[in-house]
């Protein structure tokens, strides 16, 4: 997939990043990083988070290309992360969706509309992108969508 930009100080906050080593941080971080994933119940074969200076490099293998762009998306979307290097494979390809990041005034309809030129196929863009939506009214200005193909 590549490499996506993230706002690096927007997003969920893991734990407080303290301790005297830096390489020790950017371990554990890259360590919570991967509990992130896992604790949303994505399966990612050989995963691995590498972290350092707010670049995680993704590895390992996932099924398909939405299970793909969901781990990309909780690792971008959590505090300290400005980059996502995605080196993970896919055992299904298929056509990749369109990331979007939330502007000031965006709602789920609106971006919608945007993309697909009706605003009540909201629905689709909220179950692209369950677990990391809870609630189609929870989302934030920096955050990262997948905005899936029409097909999807």
């Amino acid at each position: 997939m590549g490499i996506f930009d993230f706002v690096k100080n927007a997003g969920a906050r893991l734990e407080k990043d303290d301790g005297p080593d830096e390489a020790f941080l950017e371990r554990r971080k890259g360590n919570e990083l991967m509990q992130h994933v896992f604790a949303l119940g994505f399966e990612v074969d050989k995963f691995r988070v590498d972290f350092d200076d707010g670049v995680a490099t993704v590895t390992g293998t996932v099924t398909d290309q939405s299970l793909r762009e969901k781990v990309v998306l909780a690792i971008g979307n959590t505090q300290g992360v400005a980059r996502v290097d995605d080196r993970m494979e896919v055992v299904e390809p298929a056509p990749e969706a369109t990331m979007y990041t939330v502007q000031s005034g965006d709602t789920l309809g609106k971006i919608a509309r945007a993309h697909y030129g009706d605003g009540a196929k909201y629905p689709l863009i909220f179950e692209a992108n369950r677990p990391l939506l809870s609630h189609p009214d929870k989302i934030y200005v920096g955050q990262v969508l997948r905005i899936p193909p029409l097909s999807e």
